[in-house]
């Protein structure tokens, strides 16, 4: 089994994480690190956070991290069993959307955020399949605050790849990344500071 890990990348150029099946790119510094504090207190504040919900063996598990979901009207989604209605966008996320469809060439109406308050919490192996996701239109994500190890592993041959995500930093994960690999956020027990998770995404419209 293969295990390739990517540290830290200070190249203004994109790095090619993922380039089989799908393609993942990280760029360490698509916010300084002045835009990226002030980012991450400005969403600390600014958002309605609540535990998120996992459904497990038939039973549904609070989460000690918490979960913002942000989007157009009507922007609905549904993972693990339950529904989200979107928070509108706050003046800040609405830059941040505009710089990443700059920069990616698509157009993103909604975002969720994840907040880890330590190491101990993170996000085990899934990949996003929900069927109101657009599977032509790559997530784009940004991780704020502490830096922790990020990881793809495929679906078929369990070859796995991390890296580690910095604040202020990009991952753009392309299509059809969601068919072939798994991602998860390694926990830790070492003492960090939190983190915030941005993922952009496009909601298919309901018909």
């Amino acid at each position: 089994m293969q295990n390739q890990l990517f540290d830290r990348h200070e190249s203004a150029e994109p790095l090619v994480i993922l380039a089989i099946d799908g393609q993942a790119e990280y760029l360490n510094s698509f916010l300084d690190v002045d835009a990226a504090d002030s980012l991450f207190k400005n969403l600390l504040g600014s958002l309605a956070w609540e535990s998120d919900q996992i459904q497990m063996f038939g039973k549904f598990l609070t989460t000690a991290r918490k979960v913002a979901w942000v989007g157009d009207p009507g922007c609905l989604y549904t993972y693990s069993g339950i529904q989200k209605t979107p928070q509108g966008w706050t003046h800040e996320l609405l830059q941040i959307k505009h710089k990443l469809e700059q920069v990616t060439g698509h157009i993103f109406n909604s975002c969720l955020l994840n907040l880890y308050h330590n190491g101990a919490e993170g996000m085990g192996w899934h990949s996003d399949n929900e069927k109101e996701l657009d599977s032509t239109t790559p997530i784009a994500s940004i991780s704020l605050g502490a830096r922790r190890k990020f990881a793809f592993r495929h679906k078929q041959n369990k070859t796995t790849t991390s890296v580690f995500l910095d604040h202020g930093s990009l991952l753009i994960m392309h299509p059809p990344i969601q068919e072939h690999w798994h991602r998860s956020l390694l926990k830790t027990k070492a003492a960090i500071d939190p983190r915030i998770n941005l993922t952009f995404r496009k909601i298919l419209p309901k018909i």
